[in-house]
Formats: structure tokens, sequence, C-alpha cells
């Protein structure tokens, strides 16, 4: 069985639909005090999947705490948390004594709850595996560049993707030598959330449709200024595709200003860029993956 909550629904019931999977919605009630008090439905299969992207987290996780909790009370004895978007993943190192490694901590609790854990594209920089970072059973990481590659085949014309930055270069790589195209990433200097420079690569911009890729866009400073720097160069045109969508106010204003044409995102956090489905990634992996131990346990 499929679990959801309200804001996700669609997508959960989406995927569980192509996986011939029931789903249903946790139900969610808040106190005037701010807490929470949710129902499950009754009764429980051995094997529950919830599926939930992490974005605006914190209360999130909370939810999480109580649902595997009580779907453990009531009787599953296999937990899979699908989360197209895997919160805390950044924060993988102490730049500074006392600083909390957020990523080996919110990791831990993730994997203390279920037993299988998939995400895409989680922010992984220092640590290289999943399972490193989410000591769950078993740790799935899926990457969305194989649906960002055949999006951009129709909807950017030989285009030169620019990572903004030395970690969006496995994405940004990935993609580019599947189709051919001429890649580069920038030197990005950062001096706090908004406050970063920018240097291009020696590669010629003038007159080329710039793609400007990455995997997590949230004020979006990094990337605008990378356009900017096409834009000052010269470039035709400059999009933006990114996988996790995190936009916060002001963010997509301060692309446009900087010259963005397009701004493309995947699903995985529901936005209005959204134009690349992870339905088949994630069916295709889910069906493969633990698609034996769904069949096994499938509702009549």
């Amino acid at each position: 069985m499929f679990l959801c909550f309200d804001d996700y629904a669609g997508q959960a019931r989406e995927l569980a639909q192509a996986l011939a999977v029931p789903c249903h919605l946790v139900d969610r009630h808040r106190f005037p005090d701010g807490e929470v008090k949710l129902t499950l439905p009754a009764p429980l299969p051995e094997h529950v999947i919830v599926y939930r992207s992490l974005d605006h987290p914190d209360q999130k996780l909370v939810e999480l705490l109580l649902t595997a909790g009580a779907a453990r009370e009531q009787g599953a004895t296999e937990l899979t948390l699908v989360a197209p978007y895997l919160c805390y993943m950044r924060q993988d190192i102490a730049f500074n004594p006392g600083e909390v490694i957020s990523q080996r901590i919110v990791g831990r609790f993730i994997a203390d709850l279920f037993d299988n854990v998939v995400t895409v594209d989680p922010h992984l920089h220092r640590v290289h595996r999943l399972e490193e970072a989410v000591p769950a059973r078993r740790a799935l990481a899926l990457h969305a560049t194989a649906e960002m590659a055949e999006f951009l085949r129709v909807h950017a014309t030989d285009p030169i993707l620019l990572g903004p930055d030395s970690e969006s270069e496995q994405w940004v790589r990935a993609i580019a030598e599947s189709e051919g195209w001429r890649y580069a990433t920038c030197r990005k200097r950062r001096y706090g959330d908004r406050e970063v420079t920018i240097a291009l690569p020696d590669i010629d911009v003038r007159d080329q449709s710039v793609v400007v890729l990455d995997d997590i866009i949230s004020s979006g400073e990094t990337v605008a200024r990378a356009a900017v720097a096409c834009r000052e160069q010269g470039a035709a045109s400059i999009d933006v595709m990114v996988t996790h969508a995190l936009f916060v106010q002001g963010a997509e204003k301060r692309l446009k200003d900087a010259g963005v044409r397009h701004v493309w995102s995947t699903n995985s956090v529901q936005h209005e860029t959204n134009a690349v489905s992870l339905l088949g990634l994630l069916h295709d992996s889910l069906r493969a993956w633990i698609g034996s131990s769904i069949n096994r346990v499938r509702l009549d």
C-alpha cells in the first residue's frame, strides 16, 4: 500500500496506479498549538510505501516519525520511503567548530524509520554514496539525467550546458556526454547564503544557446550570477534546468532579471516550472527494485 499526504497526493496516486498498488491518504488534524494528529488507514499490509518529497522539511520529518511508528504498531514489517527530494543533504561537513552535520543526523533519523529509501539526485558532495548518508537497509539514489536530456533534445538546439559551480559538474557532464553537447562549469566563491561570485570557464558562449543546469535552486543567486556572466559574454539565449525547484520568494524574478528565458524543473518538488515528470523513472526503478515485494503484499 502507498500512503501519502495531501501535498503530494496527486503524484503518489499516479505512481501507485501505474504500479497497480492501492494508495491511501494520511489524514492530518492540526491542533491550535501546532501539534498534529495523524490517522492512518486500517488495516495495513506488511509492506507500506510512504510517498512524500521533503521540501520544507521540518514539520514533514515529525509527520514521518509519527507515520512510521504507527505503521509498525499496526503490523507493517517493511517500510519504504519514496522521497524524490531528500532534505538536509547539503551540510555534510563542519566548516567551523560546533556546526551540526545535518546530513549525518537526519540521514540516520530516516534510516531508523524506514527499511528502504528511494530518492532522486540527492545533493551528495563529499559523500558519494547515498547509503553513507542514509544507512538504511537499502538506499537507492536515482538520477533524472536521462529524463532531463530527453526534454532538452526537444526544447534546446545544440546547447552549451553550463554548471554554476563544481558541485553541479556530475549532472552537467552526464547529460552533455549522453548527447554530445559541449559543457563547462563555473568557478564559484561563496561568502554567505546570497553572497557569491561567479567566474565563467574558458568557453566561448557568444551567439550560443546556453542552458545553466543544477540539481537544486533555492535563492537562485548562483544561477543568476552565471546567467548574467553569459549575457555579458553575448550568449544568444540563456535557459535554466534544475532537478529540485526549491525556489524561495523572489528567486524566479531574480532569474528573469538576470536574462533567463525559460526555467524548467522536474516535478520532484511541486512548482509552476515543472516540465519533466519523474513518474517513469520512479515506476521502472520501484518495479525492478521492490516489485516482487509489492506483488507479494498487494491487498485484494
